[in-house]
């Protein structure tokens, strides 16, 4: 269900020629609810009716200054009570995005937040061993200790510390 909602989205895009504008203006929602302790529990409770989630999102977005195409999916998808799947519709029409573009995204989960330089080392590695730009897009766990997960379409690499450690305890389980 999410992808068919992000390719109606990006087909809208696409003929508006406004896929960038759009694809902004769901990144900096996407920033305020990884922010928003209540705007994630209004995305995501159903004990909230569609009429109770449509008014509040659309206030939400008309205070944040977030309209056009943007403004109008997110609508459409509180109003077809499918909010609790917009964050994986985003991350599709981002996906379809920079596809049309030539780039791939590249999940990365570090330990902790990566700075400008690491990411634009990262990035400029990726290029390297994919041969197209790589978007970025990271989340912290702080439990992998050290090092990088990454991945891209179906391939991972995984060199996180706890994966390591994981790796270790198996093999001393073996020969004791």
């Amino acid at each position: 269900m999410p992808g068919r909602y992000a390719n109606a989205l990006f087909e809208l895009g696409s003929e508006a020629r406004a896929t960038d504008e759009v694809a902004g203006l769901l990144d900096d929602f996407m920033a305020m609810m990884d922010s928003s302790d209540d705007l994630r529990r209004l995305v995501r409770s159903p004990v909230f009716s569609a009429e109770e989630q449509t008014n509040a999102i659309m206030a939400v977005l008309a205070r944040a200054g977030i309209g056009g195409l943007a403004a109008n999916f997110i609508g459409l998808v509180a109003k077809n009570r499918r909010l609790f799947a917009l964050p994986d519709m985003i991350r599709g029409f981002r996906a379809l995005v920079a596809e049309a573009r030539g780039e791939v995204t590249a999940e990365v989960t570090s330990a902790e937040t990566l700075s400008a330089a690491q990411k634009k080392a990262l990035a400029a590695e990726l290029k390297k061993a994919l041969g197209k730009d790589a978007n970025i897009s990271e989340t912290v766990d702080p439990s992998l200790l050290g090092g990088l997960i990454v991945k891209v379409g179906s391939r991972m690499v995984d060199s996180s510390l706890k994966s390591k450690l994981n790796s270790l305890r198996i093999a001393m389980k073996e020969v004791g």
